[in-house]
């Protein structure tokens, strides 16, 4: 008895086609978005590379190379290394009060079961959306009422309030997919509850909390309006302020290569702790979003 052939296998000569266009147009994107964010970064470098009689030339890449703009940054008077300490000492103070408060905030609000709960969460959120510049002049009223002006915690007090509604609001979502029965685990073997939750909770909401602590760093270094507002001595203005005051030569020219010098000075600092923590940071933004 004759075994019947199997008849070939149809191939599907247009799903075999469009497989490359299918494989490389999700690359070809995201490409172009890495392009797109990274030229802008790309132009500061070169501009601070140029010579400062080149500084209005537009070629892709300098002529000469030159380090003289990044020599004037630091040279004695303008202010910059200052400035640089004191963004440090603003950022570095406000992601430290917002993960203290933020931790303590978002983990009542995660466990803790009391009315308008739910109503309290979004007044907290709610704050976030006021535009800065609303903003300014209210405080400065108050500031000068009280005293701030031209002091650090008049930059600290309204970086950490922007900064607050979004960690409590990204701690909480995180703490409510821990599940409760580690801290009654943990007190099950003789620990408080604050025990519990340093030595159990805050271990595992590592990703969490050093995502935020990014997130938060960024921002208050990244801050302009508010210290532009309250503070006009040298001394404790922080480093874009200081960048948006350079003067050239002559007073009235724009120094436009030393302040692209700058910008590179202030940027590269957040560029490799994203690039170092880059896990981390991935890790804490994913966590929770599969059961």
């Amino acid at each position: 008895m004759a075994v019947a052939e199997k008849a070939p296998a149809k191939v599907d000569v247009k799903a075999a086609e469009a497989s490359p266009m299918r494989r490389y147009l999700p690359l070809l994107g995201v490409a172009l978005i890495v392009l797109y964010c990274l030229a802008p970064f790309y132009w500061m470098v070169v501009s601070a590379l140029r010579r400062p009689s080149d500084q209005f030339d537009n070629s892709i890449i300098p002529t000469t190379w030159s380090l003289d703009n990044v020599r004037d940054v630091f040279k004695s008077g303008t202010g910059f290394g200052r400035g640089l300490l004191n963004s440090l000492l603003v950022a570095g103070t406000v992601t430290i009060l917002t993960l203290i408060i933020g931790l303590v905030a978002a983990y009542t609000l995660a466990r803790l079961d009391f009315k308008f709960k739910n109503f309290v969460l979004a007044i907290i959120i709610t704050t976030s959306m006021f535009p800065g510049i609303s903003l300014v002049i209210p405080l400065k009223k108050l500031f000068v009422d009280i005293g701030w002006i031209n002091t650090y915690q008049a930059m600290i007090v309204p970086s950490l309030s922007f900064a607050l509604p979004l960690a409590v609001w990204t701690l909480t979502t995180f703490f409510r997919q821990m599940p409760r029965e580690l801290e009654q685990a943990a007190m099950v073997d003789g620990c408080t509850p604050a025990q519990a939750f340093r030595k159990v909770i805050l271990p595992l909401a590592a990703p969490g909390v050093f995502t935020t602590a990014i997130i938060t760093f960024i921002a208050a270094w990244n801050e302009f309006l508010i210290a532009l507002s309250m503070v006009n001595r040298k001394e404790i203005q922080t480093a874009n302020v200081v960048i948006s005051q350079f003067t050239g030569t002559s007073g009235r020219d724009q120094p436009f290569g030393s302040q692209m010098a700058a910008g590179v000075v202030v940027t590269i600092p957040l560029v490799i702790a994203v690039l170092i923590f880059q896990r981390r940071i991935v890790a804490g933004l994913t966590a929770g979003g599969v059961k």
